[in-house]
């Protein structure tokens, strides 16, 4: 849902290679733990390749509305395959994306930071109310709204620490617009959470082994 959009050299190499390099940290983190971990089984790589499909297709389905908004599946990717392995998802889906013009090389490491958090705010979500009498799909949709509302929190620091070369907008201008933005994205997410929701309860009633772990 929250995606930096803009094309290289909107920020500056100085924050490019900051978003870069935690982003490489991230990653290598992810890697570490699905390494040193329990390891990666037959199933967690379908799923890994199944969500990579879907999230790349769904990357490219723009709705008209400000300029353009997506739903991405970052919330499935965390509740089904977890933050380490969805870590790798969202980096790969960035790379495809960037290759067809969807958002600049240099804005790959950022959006993994953005996407990440949607991913692991969805997952920790999900497990925490796992913990309650909440339905599947209540625990699902609210991980969805949680996870894309804090994705979009990070969209717009990240824009508004980095500045927009060329823009002549102050902060609070850009933050302005930036809002509306991520208001036109919630309401999109209530859409992908009611999708998310569904998706979970049919995997929780036909394959119930696929969300533990």
């Amino acid at each position: 849902m929250a995606h930096i959009h803009l094309e290289d050299g909107a920020f500056t190499l100085q924050w490019i290679s900051v978003w870069w390099i935690l982003a490489i940290v991230l990653i290598s983190l992810c890697l570490y733990w699905m390494r040193k971990g329990k390891g990666i089984d037959s199933k967690t790589i379908t799923i890994a390749g199944m969500l990579n499909a879907a999230a790349f297709a769904i990357f490219q389905v723009n709705m008209p509305l400000f300029g353009g908004v997506h739903m991405n599946l970052t919330p499935l990717i965390g509740i089904l395959g977890g933050p380490a392995v969805g870590g790798v998802i969202v980096l790969i889906v960035n790379i495809l994306s960037a290759a067809i013009g969807h958002g600049g090389w240099g804005m790959i490491g950022a959006n993994v930071l953005v996407n990440m958090t949607e991913v692991s705010a969805a997952y920790g979500t999900y497990k925490w109310l796992g913990k309650t009498k909440v339905s599947t799909f209540a625990r699902a949709g609210s991980a969805v709204l949680i996870g894309l509302f804090l994705g979009n929190i990070a969209m717009i620091a990240v824009i508004l620490i980095s500045g927009v070369q060329g823009v002549t907008q102050s902060r609070i201008d850009m933050l302005y617009g930036l809002s509306l933005l991520a208001g036109v994205n919630m309401g999109v997410a209530v859409i992908e959470a009611i999708v998310t929701g569904y998706i979970v309860s049919y995997i929780e009633r036909a394959r119930p082994d696929m969300l533990r772990g």
